[in-house]
């Protein structure tokens, strides 16, 4: 594998930590805004339901943009979009304005997975993707646990407007570089043979969502997101409102379990491509894993008892665990499809993952503000990975490329 290739994947991977960056952005910066905007419980899930509803219509509509006008061009708009939507947050003056800003960054972030999942398909052989996409996901972790410190250093010392415009900055500098560095990659195959890739370029929504293994990936994935972006979004906020910390020490502390997350997204993805090269098959490479990071999550339903050291501490796992599940998650549809489909079934995937988030983030504020409280939710959070990697053990049948004779009867049955 050439060195370009890695450098194609580091390169998605730091547009991915400006993403994680830019969604963190609120979440850090609520307490600091409150002073200005005051939100409720029930306002603040309104806020990251508005972002997730728009993340998850553009994860499709981002998917197929893809595979329409390439990735080099799709990537390049949808980055140029939410680095602009990002930086409107800063100029917002009220519930309404922010709410118009957190849906325009949700449509922009929506095309960044279903990119991430064409360029591995477009530079990467299929025993090193799921490293690969580990790595990419692990972009998700080094923009998390810069957030906290880097937001609270500006908060500090300028404001909170100021957060969302130089966020909005990294964005675009990052807009500069893709544009000069990246070529599309037309000489690399897909897992499946050039006939495949043929047929399937032929293949659509219409025929991809009947599949029942399509439906089993999108289940898990709503599942699972519905647990991640609980977390990823409210964690500050329980630190802030049930563990009394302050800005300092959520800028000192909350970035913990997102490092935890970083290291689980690449060691998930290197565990699965070891047992590869091992001569393990696909199917049980990514299925072990999964079934791993499944098991690691109800470490979460005990948060609420434990002393906040050790609080941090089982979040971290759970992050660790969640982080190796979604990079694995994300390979899936370029271990089976040719790439003329990858970007389609990723968006899907992510699709379903982002509404599960803004349900049960809708649900959370809810309970929040109806007399539950953190642990009841915690709960049901320790519970949603084993459901997802049930659905595709029972469902999914097996991981494999799908050949050319596979893809002609999706397409003649369509």
């Amino acid at each position: 594998m050439s060195n370009r290739s890695w450098y194609h994947v580091v390169m998605v991977a730091v547009a991915i930590a400006i993403s994680y960056f830019d969604r963190q952005t609120l979440p850090v910066a609520i307490a600091a805004i409150q002073r200005n905007i005051p939100l409720s419980n029930q306002q603040f899930s309104y806020l990251q339901t508005a972002f997730l509803l728009a993340y998850a219509s553009m994860y499709v509509l981002g998917g197929r943009l893809l595979d329409a006008l390439g990735t080099r061009k799709g990537f390049l708009i949808i980055m140029l979009w939410w680095s602009l939507a990002c930086a409107l947050h800063g100029f917002a003056s009220g519930f309404i304005l922010l709410l118009i800003a957190r849906l325009l960054l949700g449509g922009g972030e929506g095309g960044a997975f279903p990119a991430a999942t064409r360029v591995v398909a477009e530079w990467i052989e299929p025993a090193e993707r799921s490293t690969a996409m580990g790595l990419i996901n692990a972009g998700t972790a080094v923009g998390s646990v810069l957030a906290p410190p880097l937001i609270g250093f500006i908060l500090l010392r300028s404001g909170w407007r100021t957060v969302f415009v130089a966020a909005g900055a990294f964005g675009f500098a990052w807009v500069a570089w893709w544009a000069m560095s990246y070529r599309s990659n037309p000489m690399m195959l897909s897992s499946n043979t050039v006939d495949a890739r043929l047929i399937g370029s032929d293949i659509g929504w219409r025929q991809v969502i009947p599949m029942r293994r399509v439906q089993a990936f999108v289940f898990a994935k709503f599942m699972s997101d519905s647990a991640w972006y609980f977390l990823l979004f409210w964690l500050p906020k329980y630190l802030y409102d049930v563990r009394g910390f302050d800005i300092k020490q959520v800028s000192y502390y909350a970035w913990i379990p997102y490092a935890a997350s970083g290291i689980g997204s690449f060691v998930g993805g290197w565990a699965s491509s070891r047992l590869i090269h091992s001569g393990r098959s696909i199917d049980l490479a990514r299925k072990l894993v999964l079934g791993l990071c499944a098991l690691g999550m109800p470490v979460v339903m005990l948060v609420s008892i434990a002393p906040v050291q050790v609080a941090l501490l089982l979040f971290s796992i759970a992050f660790f665990c969640q982080q190796a599940w979604s990079g694995l998650i994300m390979t899936l549809p370029a271990d089976v499809f040719p790439l003329t489909v990858v970007g389609t079934v990723a968006g899907l995937i992510g699709f379903g993952g982002a509404i599960g988030g803004a349900l049960f983030g809708l649900l959370a504020g809810y309970m929040l503000g109806h007399g539950f409280t953190y642990a009841t939710l915690f709960l049901f959070v320790g519970t949603f990975h084993l459901i997802g990697f049930l659905a595709i053990l029972l469902f999914a049948g097996r991981i494999q490329p799908l050949s050319a004779i596979e893809l002609q009867h999706i397409e003649s049955a369509a």
